[in-house]
């Protein structure tokens, strides 16, 4: 949903002639060209954040085009230049190729072709501009004290102040959330914002651990503790010591082992197998479960006395489904980080991209999200972008939002989306929606949106 006739084309010529007449087809087409007569006249005009194409005549007084492209391309490798060459130059165009032009046109050429030309180069722009400045805002999360919790929706806001606040004081904390909704990452968070960020963070999968060596490998054992023990081990909690515990699918854990580990939480120390005098311990234990673990204790299938210890702090996890507004966003971060990590770049998604994954109904949560933006990345090309087909073969379905909600959520999300790229002003998303600023102010009430919001920081 973008407006290309906003973006600016510069047309570089010292013949008068070829200006007005390519100004023209422009201006037919719905672009808004200037002409200038000389190169440096055209340099004045380029900013980082220029967000069109140059055209340029590759023979003119003073900088020729060839100099002026390698001065744009020193400047700003991005920037989409389109060079004229004298009919038969075919060794000019070539050079030109060489040193980085978008493309050439030869004269004399069609309106229709500059026109499509132009088209393709402002595509390419915007998607080298969409790209810098999200690596940019990924680069600033990156060096922000801890991971970043990706997120404009109110749910997502409450959670994050709310690990903000917990990460400064010192009580255990029981994460719940479904698979995939990135308990991991909070627990991260929490690490790497409170006063224990230089110490060991230490992630123990209780589902993934073999029973036989669980209480070795959390506590340690000493030599000889036991047949095979040859040499002393610290164990999990031990090596943690000053920093964080995390262990994930606590409900796992095996029931004589849940009473060691409240002996650990009530007494912080621990007990080496085969050891007679306790370590003391200086840690912080995050435990996160998929399950109701009261429910569980009730069952009998979990400690109520460990759930009663862990249950001082509950953080809960929203899945992915109660968050829609958020999907294109942490689409589009997961997919600069992949591009990022593989170099690849894809193209930004359409109305059509975004509406897929607001009807989806994401029962992966955010690992699933994250998956496909990788596939898009690394896949895309393969499958024309196409959502629907990088959708692990599970056909996109509304769940149980009637068709009103998914219109409301899809107009919604890309208005927030307008925002964040247009950094909150008003006017350039006005242009970039095509919506009179009345109508764009009365969608702003009725969706609770905030220009002021997109103007700050994000949320840490």
């Amino acid at each position: 949903m973008h407006d290309d006739s906003d973006s600016p084309v510069l047309i570089v010529d010292d013949e008068e002639h070829l200006r007005i007449t390519a100004s023209q087809t422009l201006e037919l087409a719905g672009y808004h060209p200037e002409a200038l007569v000389s190169a440096e006249a055209a340099l004045e005009r380029l900013t980082p954040d220029f967000a069109g194409v140059l055209v340029s005549d590759i023979r003119m007084p003073g900088m020729d085009g060839m100099s002026l492209l390698r001065e744009v391309r020193r400047r700003d490798p991005d920037l989409p230049v389109i060079l004229i060459t004298g009919h038969g130059d075919i060794s000019t165009a070539v050079e030109a190729m060489r040193e980085g032009a978008w493309d050439f046109l030869e004269k004399p050429f069609a309106g229709e072709r500059l026109v499509e030309m132009v088209r393709r180069g402002i595509d390419k722009r915007r998607l080298s501009l969409e790209n810098r400045q999200l690596k940019a805002e990924l680069e600033a999360q990156q060096s922000a004290p801890g991971p970043r919790l990706v997120g404009r929706t109110p749910v997502m806001q409450r959670l994050a102040s709310m690990v903000q606040r917990i990460s400064q004081v010192e009580a255990d904390v029981l994460l719940f959330g479904e698979t995939g909704t990135g308990k991991d990452l909070v627990a991260r968070s929490l690490h790497e914002r409170s006063v224990r960020s230089g110490f060991p963070f230490v992630a123990i999968n209780c589902g993934a651990v073999p029973e036989a060596i669980i209480e070795s490998e959390l506590f340690g054992h000493e030599k000889g503790a036991f047949t095979g023990a040859l040499d002393r081990r610290i164990g999990k909690f031990e090596h943690a010591n000053h920093g964080t515990v995390f262990l994930d699918e606590i409900e796992s854990m095996p029931l004589t082992l849940q009473v060691k580990l409240l002996r650990v939480l009530q007494e912080r120390c621990v007990e080496r197998l085969g050891a007679n005098v306790p370590t003391p311990l200086d840690i912080r234990v995050i435990a996160a479960t998929k399950i109701d673990l009261k429910a569980a204790a009730e069952a009998g299938e979990f400690r109520e006395d460990l759930y009663y210890r862990l249950n001082v702090v509950t953080l809960p996890i929203p899945p992915l489904r109660e968050r829609r507004e958020d999907i294109p966003l942490l689409f589009q971060h997961f997919a600069v980080v992949s591009a990022n990590r593989s170099g690849l770049e894809a193209p930004p998604l359409n109305a059509g991209g975004v509406s897929t994954l607001m009807a989806h109904d994401w029962p992966g949560n955010v690992r699933e999200l994250r998956n496909l933006a990788e596939r898009y990345v690394l896949l895309g090309a393969a499958h024309d972008y196409r959502l629907e087909a990088l959708l692990d073969g599970v056909e996109p379905g509304p769940g149980d939002m009637a068709l009103p909600q998914q219109v409301e959520l899809f107009e919604k999300s890309l208005i927030s989306q307008s925002l964040a790229s247009h950094r909150g002003r008003i006017p350039a998303v006005c242009e970039h929606l095509g919506l009179p600023r009345k109508t764009l102010y009365d969608k702003l009430k009725k969706y609770g949106l905030k220009a002021d919001d997109y103007r700050q920081a994000a949320t840490p």
